[in-house]
């Protein structure tokens, strides 16, 4: 490897740092249920986008029903936990410790975000930078989000691994022009293997020189 070359590994954060998408799954298949009947996996068709852009695509039109489901879902992050999947912040800090650029690129606002920090006061320290859907104006699928984290760490996208587990976090990071390592948290390993470089179940066991043959393509990271 060129020692010089610095990369840069972009991390989403529900389903991938932080396995938390369970408990979303509940909340969003209830509001489902009440709103959209019609829609009987209303939870995975939202998956991956931000809530501005879930009220404004499937809540159209009623400003009321808009601000009392953003109510109840800042009440339901509120009691949440929030539990690192195994092995990830370990992970996290061997790559900076090798010199790897990280960070945060998530659908989440700042509000949410807040809760993460009262949980996990050590949250920050993961992450160089921070991409949250206050930063944005468009939503996953769209690239936005993961350019401008490649853009505020100063490495080029050819040079950055996406870690995504939904759909629209995948094809992100594909039309960023990044490598993408799959997590097979939210999606099993069948249905996202053929649309990322790699698939993890988890990340136990994960070690840097994994990452770097990934990243000089010259080994796997499974």
């Amino acid at each position: 490897m060129d020692r010089e070359r610095r990369f840069a590994a972009l991390f989403d954060m529900d389903g991938v740092v932080l396995d938390t998408e369970g408990q979303y799954d509940n909340f969003w298949q209830e509001q489902g249920k009440r709103f959209h009947p019609d829609m009987p996996e209303f939870h995975k068709v939202i998956k991956g986008q931000t809530i501005e852009r879930i009220l404004k695509n499937y809540f159209e039109g009623d400003v009321a029903l808009q601000q009392q489901i953003s109510r109840e879902l800042d009440e339901f992050e509120c009691r949440m936990d929030f539990p690192y999947f195994p092995g990830v912040e370990q992970f996290i800090r061997t790559l900076q410790k090798h010199g790897v650029r990280t960070a945060l690129v998530t659908s989440s606002n700042n509000k949410k975000m807040a809760h993460v920090f009262r949980v996990h006061p050590e949250f920050s320290e993961l992450f160089e930078c921070m991409v949250t859907a206050d930063k944005i104006t468009r939503s996953k699928p769209d690239p936005e989000c993961y350019l401008l984290a490649a853009r505020e760490l100063q490495i080029k996208p050819d040079d950055c691994c996406v870690f995504e587990d939904s759909f629209s976090g995948i094809e992100a990071g594909r039309r960023a022009g990044m490598k993408v390592i799959g997590l097979a948290t939210t999606n099993s390993r069948e249905k996202i293997q053929d649309k990322v470089d790699r698939v993890l179940s988890d990340f136990t066991g994960c070690v840097y020189d994994q990452f770097i043959g990934l990243m000089d393509k010259k080994e796997t990271i499974i």
